[in-house]
């Protein structure tokens, strides 16, 4: 891993990444009276390569990102031709921007593994028994009708600001 201190001509240290997994890892959330402290964002490219930034149930699992979506959405329209996204969220102290490419995941295992990682947050996720999908009592509207697909980021880098002191901001090529 390639670590870039961008605070250093500030004086400031650069952020451990290990620190950042496991607020990632615990299901840190900013400040409990910040506003939107669950919102995670997911960054899509459109056909006309304006950024397309949307709010996503995304859910941090094996090192990385994952977020389902619908058949029909602009966001799974726009990983399919471009796989290229990022995705942005807050922790306790700190805010994190994760670049990569997204790739869909149809592998029955992964797909129960990462289902019940959702379940075990409240969210009553499962298996689709007819393909290779998730379905759930309840989603977004605007997702359409199960079963949705699930996409996993591969991670190519991160940005990470720490916002408590010292502070400061550090990139991370994986």
């Amino acid at each position: 891993m390639e670590i870039i201190n961008l605070g250093k001509a500030d004086g400031l240290p650069p952020v451990e990444w290990a620190a950042v997994a496991e607020k990632l890892d615990a299901g840190s959330a900013p400040a409990p009276d910040a506003v939107n402290s669950r919102t995670t964002w997911l960054s899509t490219i459109n056909e006309d390569g304006s950024p397309h930034v949307t709010a996503v149930g995304a859910l941090w699992l094996d090192g990385t990102f994952w977020f389902q979506t619908g058949a029909g959405t602009r966001k799974r329209r726009n990983v399919a031709r471009d796989p290229r996204c990022s995705i942005a969220v807050s922790v306790r102290g700190a805010d994190i921007v994760i670049e990569g490419d997204a790739a869909r995941v149809t592998d029955s295992g992964a797909l129960a593994r990462v289902a019940k990682a959702w379940a075990d947050n409240g969210w009553p996720a499962e298996p689709d028994l007819s393909g290779p999908g998730i379905t759930a009592p309840f989603n977004a509207p605007s997702l359409g009708p199960p079963p949705w697909q699930v996409y996993r980021i591969e991670p190519r880098s991160a940005i990470v600001t720490v916002a408590t002191e010292p502070g400061g901001p550090t990139r991370f090529r994986f």
